[in-house]
């Protein structure tokens, strides 16, 4: 059966949809919507989702199931496969989805994207690196990018290697 969470977090009220052993969505939402069913599971979510927001966290541990299009699984695998603090042009993300001349599917695949933030689409630029189109607005993706830059530049100053160059 379907459940819904619904937490206060620096982006905003977030909407965490989950059964008894997946999140299957994480959205950001202006108000609730169903009826709020605050669970183990979805407490994890939560406190993972402001950990990564504090800059503590660059993966995550819950289980998750996506349901969508072959096209969109496709580029929902290619998408969880960029790292923390790295971007990705949507053409790259089409021929890493086996679909190279794919690039409007792509950005139409991550606007469907279930799973914000864990399903990283905020990583996918433009070919000249430009910031475009995001589910949960460009300031949204721009905040997001930002974050993971600070943080894999804190991470490498601290390690004394080189300083992450670029988004």
């Amino acid at each position: 059966m379907n459940r819904y969470a619904f937490y206060n977090t620096e982006l905003g009220l977030i909407k965490i949809g989950y059964t008894n052993s997946a999140v299957f969505a994480i959205s950001r939402v202006e108000r609730i919507d169903a009826p709020d069913q605050p669970s183990e599971l979805s407490g994890q979510v939560y406190e993972e989702i402001r950990e990564y927001l504090a800059g503590k966290r660059q993966s995550f541990d819950f289980g998750y199931e996506l349901q969508g299009t072959e096209f969109q699984m496709s580029v929902w695998r290619a998408l969880a496969g960029i790292p923390y603090g790295q971007t990705r042009t949507y053409r790259q993300i089409a021929e890493a989805s086996g679909s190279p001349r794919a690039c409007r599917a792509v950005g139409m695949a991550c606007n469907k994207n279930p799973l914000m933030i864990v399903i990283p689409c905020h990583r996918v630029v433009g070919s000249d690196g430009s910031l475009t189109g995001y589910a949960g607005g460009l300031e949204l993706k721009k905040h997001l990018l930002e974050l993971e830059r600070r943080v894999t530049e804190s991470a490498n100053e601290t390690a004394g290697g080189p300083v992450f160059s670029g988004i």
